[in-house]
């Protein structure tokens, strides 16, 4: 059993912020605990856009305070997403994010991040993979 809370990871290597300086996470559960996914706690800055691509993994976020607007960049769908409210990228889905104020989620990945991921010059997490252990 594994137990921990965000204010624990606060400052460590599992507390990760964008080199963009447009977010900041914190990797609660990551592929080292090999469990089949990984849990963030994610703050998007308000006034900020930010353009994702997960080519390589499902994400689901549940958004728990702030307001964002949610555009798919394939069709121009535009969404508003406040507390409450959940999207789930489930086709790989190329998206922006426009922060009209914090923005606080919780974010579900499948497969896991390693914790090491920044977004590459396509709004792409590289696939990590952690060593298996011996």
């Amino acid at each position: 059993m594994i137990v921990r809370s965000f204010k624990d990871i606060e400052g460590t290597d599992r507390h990760v912020k964008a080199a963009s300086g447009t977010w900041e996470s914190k990797r609660i559960v990551l592929a080292k605990e090999r469990v089949g996914f990984s849990v963030h706690e994610t703050i998007l800055y308000a006034g900020t856009e930010t353009s994702m691509w997960y080519a390589n993994h499902i994400e689901a976020v549940v958004c728990t305070k702030g307001e964002a607007e949610l555009t798919d960049d394939t069709t121009g769908e535009k969404y508003t997403i406040t507390p409450g409210t959940m999207y789930l990228l489930d086709g790989h889905e190329k998206h922006t994010m426009r922060i009209k104020e914090d923005f606080h989620c919780i974010c579900v990945f499948n497969p896991p991040v390693t914790g090491r991921e920044d977004h590459d010059e396509n709004g792409v997490y590289p696939l990590l993979t952690e060593p298996d252990e011996a």
